[in-house]
């Protein structure tokens, strides 16, 4: 326990599934969270008092990441809350699947704008608030972005983008004691892979019956990884694209 004693993070998109679960878990390690979200604040104020309830430390903020005014203040508030930032967890994502004949514009830019923009603005804004000893940025991404699904093109491109800018930004922070990694999930069981109707469905069966470990992941088997990104254990790890998928990834 405590391996985040003294940090604060900041996690987005974190009133439900993996990013709560980060949240929480953060929070059991020691950290100071930000959770954040963009709509569903009695969902983060139910994040918020579990946290509190366990004798951590947070605050719900809302903001949508694809919104410069909106990023910028939530910045501001958890420069006010807590001083500083040491973590960034860029977990806010959308998703949406359907064959290219209906992609639409404002699909394309509704994905892109919060999968992709949302996490440059984010680690933009984070870049001002890590002290002298550096920070730590943890990007959630997908193994849709390697092994893209049908009528899942678009998702797919803002997945491997975030991987490309992972990778990218590795070396540009070079010399600056600040590490980036991404985690790509398998399939897991969220509010919203249970709204769509794909938890209990054959689509799912068959992935399960095709995953070395048989099951669907949960929230909690991200978020132990990203506490272990997060801390000083993987201080020798920075540019990698992480995957956490039950070994489905090449199958």
């Amino acid at each position: 326990m405590n391996k985040l004693a003294n940090k604060v993070a900041l996690v987005t998109g974190a009133s439900k599934g993996i990013g709560a679960a980060i949240a929480k878990q953060f929070a059991a390690e020691g950290a100071k969270v930000v959770v954040n979200y963009a709509s569903s604040k009695e969902d983060a104020d139910k994040v918020v008092q579990a946290i509190t309830e366990n004798g951590g430390r947070a605050i719900a903020v809302k903001g949508d990441v694809s919104k410069e005014e909106e990023i910028a203040a939530l910045f501001e508030q958890a420069k006010t809350a807590f001083g500083t930032l040491d973590i960034l967890v860029n977990n806010a994502g959308i998703y949406q699947y359907e064959p290219i004949e209906q992609v639409s514009a404002g699909t394309f830019h509704g994905q892109f704008n919060i999968n992709v923009l949302g996490s440059i603005l984010a680690i933009q804004e984070s870049l001002k608030l890590f002290g002298d000893t550096g920070g730590n940025i943890i990007n959630i991404s997908s193994e849709a972005g390697r092994t893209p699904l049908p009528t899942g093109s678009v998702y797919s491109a803002t997945k491997a983008a975030l991987d490309a800018i992972t990778v990218s930004l590795s070396k540009e922070f070079s010399g600056k004691n600040i590490r980036i990694n991404s985690i790509l999930p398998g399939v897991v069981e969220t509010e919203g892979s249970r709204s769509a109707g794909f938890i209990g469905s054959d689509f799912e069966k068959k992935l399960v019956d095709t995953t070395p470990l048989g099951r669907t992941g949960q929230p909690d088997d991200i978020a132990k990884v990203a506490v272990f990104l997060a801390s000083d254990d993987a201080a020798w790890i920075t540019g990698e694209k992480i995957s956490v998928s039950g070994g489905i990834y090449g199958l």
